[in-house]
């Protein structure tokens, strides 16, 4: 039997997603199952544990990619496609590539070009995102594992981060503590680059930490803004590492502090102590899976969770939240 699964198209969706993976492999342990990714989540299936099934797909949804994706996945010959990605293009890609069992979720309009659907359930209170993709399963029959998230990183990538920091001038006896302040999701989920730099200062001062920041190449100029006030200046990651090589520089961090992001949760996935910042969104379904991690949010606003990209007021969620809350949750994790 041949199985492809449509992973989804957010880093933190597909990290989520890794232990339905597992309970799917473990329902069809004779299978050969492949992995259909656009985009930079791609590179999450280039290490150890994913080699050789990956098929990449682009991420763009233009008729003639959409043609050449089709065509790529009608000629491995799939007996069952799941959808793992919610897009209602995904089940049309699906149905295109003549995928004679198609299975996901009902919705968004999609049912039409499933075989077998499940339907959402409105849960309240919410699951997290890996019960809801491990429901899929259960919706379908399927047993599922007892949930655990991991990513391995190879020595090689440990190695080569080890080399990297170290050429930028990361101490090899200091803690390395990483802040990561962008989001790609949007504005509305970014703890102002204040609080950063604030965050930061307050770590140089009293811990002596070693600090790298990360983040896609568009988030050079809030990088900037937060290394711009500090004593000495932190180690410049942004938009300089792959996704791959971004897990062997998590690897080696003390403590990761980070927005809602999917950084995040390659950290937890690797079990690296998490400090999370959340505005918008709800930790219940996108929090850290694993500890070590600590959330930090401001209950007490009417307004959240929103889920918007761009806050329409004036950010109150993240705004109020103090740069000595998140070094106290940070200092917990360092000695």
């Amino acid at each position: 039997m041949k199985i492809v699964v449509r992973t989804p198209n957010w880093i933190g969706d597909v990290i989520f997603a890794l232990p339905a993976l597992e309970s799917l492999t473990a329902n069809y342990p004779e299978a050969e199952i492949r992995l259909a990714a656009g985009g930079r989540v791609k590179e999450i299936f280039e290490g150890e544990e994913f080699a050789g099934r990956l098929i990449p797909l682009p991420l763009s949804n233009t008729f003639k990619n959409f043609r050449e994706s089709a065509k790529i996945l009608k000629g491995e010959g799939f007996d069952i496609g799941l959808l793992l990605a919610n897009s209602f293009s995904s089940a049309f890609l699906f149905a295109a590539a003549k995928i004679p069992q198609r299975w996901g979720y009902k919705r968004d309009g999609r049912g039409l070009f499933l075989t077998k659907g499940v339907h959402p359930g409105d849960e309240d209170p919410p699951v997290h995102m890996v019960h809801y993709y491990l429901r899929l399963l259960e919706g379908l029959d399927l047993k599922t594992l007892p949930p655990e998230i991991r990513i391995t990183v190879s020595a090689e990538e440990k190695e080569k981060a080890r080399r990297e920091l170290a050429a930028a001038g990361a101490d090899p006896k200091k803690p390395l503590v990483i802040l990561n302040p962008g989001a790609a999701y949007g504005p509305a989920k970014r703890w102002p680059a204040s609080g950063f730099a604030e965050l930061a200062r307050l770590l140089q001062e009293r811990k002596s930490m070693d600090i790298a920041i990360t983040g896609a190449p568009e988030d050079a100029a809030l990088g900037a803004e937060i290394a711009s006030g500090l004593a000495r200046k932190p180690i410049d990651l942004v938009g300089k590492t792959t996704l791959r090589g971004l897990f062997g520089v998590i690897s080696r961090a003390s403590v990761f502090i980070t927005n809602d992001t999917g950084p995040m949760h390659m950290a937890n996935a690797l079990r690296v102590p998490v400090v999370g910042i959340f505005g918008p969104t709800d930790p219940r379904v996108t929090g850290p899976f694993h500890p070590p991690a600590t959330v930090i949010r401001k209950e007490e606003i009417p307004c959240r969770p929103c889920s918007y990209r761009q806050c329409p007021y004036d950010h109150r969620c993240l705004r109020r939240i103090p740069a000595e809350e998140v070094y106290d949750a940070a200092a917990a994790y360092l000695p």
